[in-house]
Parts: C-alpha cells; structure tokens; sequence
C-alpha cells in the first residue's frame, strides 16, 4: 500500500525526460565503468530535499555516499564560500599561508580525539588522507608493512585500492597492486560460524585467535608500520566493529609499536552520534582520517594525529597543490561549527534510533531482511535469500530495490561486501516527518521485492 507523500512530488515519472537526456549526454561522454546508483539529474538541494531537472522533488537518503550530514546548501555555509571566494580562491600552500588553512587545522586538532599534543594535514580527499596516513606511518615507524581487514573500503589511488577489500567492483583489471599490504579477518560477526550457536562473544573469540595466527603466518608485528580500520565498516556493510575487538586491537599495537589509524572519512563528523566514531571505544588511535561530511559538499580531507608521530616526514615529503584551498578550508570551519552549534551528534543518535526501529519492524515483517545494524545514524540493511543459510540475495537484486526507490522519489546507494545492503545516510537536518516518508518509500519497495 502507498501511503500518501507530504514532501515527495513527482510531476514526471521517474527518471524523467529531462534527466534521461542529461544520462545521455553523461554516458556519451563519460567512461563507461564510472558508474551511478540511479539514472536521476539535479538541478538543485536545500536541507535532505533535491530537486530533480524536471522539477520533481526527492528525499535524499544517500547524503552525497555520507558528505551532506549538515544537508544540502546550509546557508551559513554557502556564505562563507562566498565571502572567501570573493577574498581568495588559491594561493597554494606550499607557496604562501591562510588564516583559514591555519585556522581549520588548528580546529582539527582541537576536537579530534587524540589526547596528546596533534597536527593536521589538509589534503583534498579520503584517499589521498589515506595514502598521507600511510606514509606518515612509514616514515615514523621505519617499518614497511601495513595491515588492513577484510571488507575494507579505503579509495580508489593504488595504494588505497590495496587497502580496500572488495575485488570484483574496485579492482578487477587494476593490479598488480601495491606491496607489503597484508590483510586480516574482519569481525563480521554476523556472518561468521554461520549456522553453530555460538553467541557473538564467542564468535569473535574465534576471530580474534584468527588475527594472533595471522600475526604469525601472515606478518611478524615488529615489520607493521600501522594497522587501518574502520571504526564502523563503510562499503564493506555498516558494520561496526565490536568494541572488544578494537581495544584489544589498540593494546596490540601499542605492546609492538604499531601505529593505529582510524578510517573516519564516511563514519566522521557526528554522523554515529559522536563527532568521530572512534569516540564510542574508549581508546584513541594514532592518527585519523576525515574527510566527506567535514565540508558540506566542497572536496576537503586530513590527516590528525599525535605531533610526533606526524613530525617524521622529512621537509618537502608533504604537500599537494590544493592542500588547504582557502574556500574549502572556509566551508569546513562552517560546517564544523553547524554541527556544533546545533548538537548533530545528538540528533545522529536520536533519528538513529527511530530509523533503527522501522528498520527491525520492517525485518520482522519481510524474511528478505536478515540484518539491521549500525551506529548512530549510519545503518543498514542486509538481505539474504534465506535467514537459515543467510545467502545473499544476487546484486542485481539490490541494484533493482535501489532502483523501485529511486522511482518513488527517494535517492538511496546500496554496500556491503556481496553488494547486499542498503545503507541509510539521510542528512542529520532531515526533519522526522521526512524521515519517515522515506522509509515509508523503501519499505514499499522491500515489499514488491518478497512478494
């Protein structure tokens, strides 16, 4: 049954003749392997609202893949890219200094959650905050090697595409790939010792002695510059990482010397109910990366961690030439301070919560959904074909929910390391009755695909 839309308005089917001309255009003149979730155009956003080119109007559950937690065009924020690109537009760092380089990077350390004395790289995106991490951990460490888990997402540059897991959708035809990256079992808890009663305790004690064996067969520790995780798994599935498993993972590095990297380009900036997911383990990394929500949509990244640590690299081993753009910078420092100003944290956890219970209503209403987790307001859902087996249901299955819900006006992108979820990352500014019609739009979807 389709309930009634109060912010959802289609004029046109969807997609309509206007984006289908615009997709066109886009593929005759594009690659063909850069793909898209849905066949949809904009024209315009404002809050968790975008307007399609032909004027219809769509709730936005895909957030940029996670760069829009303070929503579309935030009026303070288009002000400040305004007034600073009026002032300046580039100079380049590595040439000359700005107040609003300076100054982001001064607040970068200020909140994030590293207790001693930090620094900051700028640089333009999460890969490159990566690759900057990496390299840092090298250069402090002497040591090579670099570990990573299963159902990683990391980027897309050689090194980052190392790091991330997934073969078939990021890395077929690329190798070879870079070296001295070695790869650990994620706790996946959910779909590890499928079909045993095994509780989840102990089922991550069996991915814990797989990680010691690991240690041992795969990689001594005193050859690992640093270990990278993701607090809350991103592509690989929205899956947080269970809070045992990431403090005895920190007391590991910390008895070899091991640099601990926290990955928060999609989990960062309040969108788990905290402004860094690392916050809810009650342990601090070595380093951070941040990038997507930290600047409303302008491509900004960085790399925070503790200054000695980040003093290694020789002068000149840093550096790129839009590293601190002033009108990025400028976009971030309002960003930061929207999230602050108005508790996003706060309101992450909150619509994370009333998402998270229509979410396991719908898992009770339709066998298509085996999982409902996350963190905050980054969730998911995980089909399968059965609950006993927990088989994955074929990808083209979920490209073709994603697609239903797209039609209905709501924009969403699937995850997960068998392309079987669907992850949730509305803006935090999205308003409950927004929220709700939305869900209402994929829980529709969800239905027509088990009947």
């Amino acid at each position: 049954m389709t309930r009634t839309r109060q912010f959802i308005q289609l004029k046109t089917e969807l997609p309509g003749p206007k984006s289908r001309e615009l997709i066109a255009r886009r593929e005759a003149s594009m690659p063909a392997g850069y793909g898209k979730a849905t066949s949809i155009a904009v024209r315009r956003a404002h809050g968790a609202l975008v307007e399609d080119v032909d004027g219809n109007m769509l709730i936005d559950f895909a957030g940029g893949i996670g760069v829009l937690n303070v929503g579309h065009t935030p009026r303070e924020v288009v002000e400040a890219i305004r007034t600073q690109a009026e002032a300046l537009l580039h100079v380049c760092g590595l040439v000359a200094t700005t107040e609003p380089h300076v100054q982001l990077a001064e607040k970068l350390n200020a909140i994030a959650p590293i207790g001693s004395a930090k620094k900051a790289m700028i640089a333009n995106t999460g890969a490159e905050a990566v690759e900057q991490a990496v390299q840092i951990a090298r250069a402090a460490t002497g040591r090579p090697a670099i570990v990573a888990f299963e159902g990683a997402y990391h980027g897309r540059t050689l090194l980052t595409q190392t790091l991330t897991s997934k073969y078939a959708l990021f890395k077929k035809g690329f190798g070879p790939f870079a070296p001295e990256i070695y790869r650990a079992q994620f706790p996946y808890l959910y779909r590890t010792a499928i079909g045993t009663n095994l509780t989840d305790a102990q089922k991550l004690e069996l991915v814990w002695e797989a990680f010691e064996r690991f240690l041992v067969a795969h990689v001594m520790p005193e050859h690992v510059a640093a270990v990278i995780i993701e607090p809350v798994q991103g592509e690989g599935g929205f899956i947080p990482t269970p809070i045992e498993f990431m403090r005895r993972l920190r007391k590991v590095c910390t008895r070899y010397g091991i640099l601990l990297i926290a990955d928060e380009v999609q989990s960062g900036f309040a969108r788990t109910g905290r402004m860094f997911a690392i916050e809810h383990f009650d342990i601090e990394p070595d380093m951070i990366t941040m990038a997507k929500s930290m600047a409303a949509g302008m491509p900004i990244a960085a790399t925070v961690g503790r200054a000695e640590i980040m003093d290694k690299v020789h002068l000149g081993g840093m550096g790129g030439t839009y590293s601190g753009n002033p009108v990025a910078c400028a976009a971030a420092l309002q960003a930061i301070a929207l999230i602050e100003r108005d508790d996003l944290c706060a309101r992450a956890a909150h619509l994370g919560d009333v998402a998270c219970m229509r979410l396991k209503q719908m898992q009770e209403r339709f066998a298509l959904i085996g999982d409902v987790r996350g963190l905050g307001a980054m969730l998911a859902i995980e089909f399968v074909e059965d609950r006993a087996s927990r088989r994955p249901i074929a990808p083209e299955k979920t490209v073709a929910i994603v697609q239903d819900i797209a039609r209905n006006g709501v924009l969403s992108i699937r995850c997960g390391l068998y392309s079987n979820g669907l992850r949730f990352l509305f803006p935090l500014v999205i308003s409950e009755a927004q929220l709700h019609e939305g869900l209402d739009v994929v829980e529709e979807a969800i239905e027509r695909a088990s009947a």
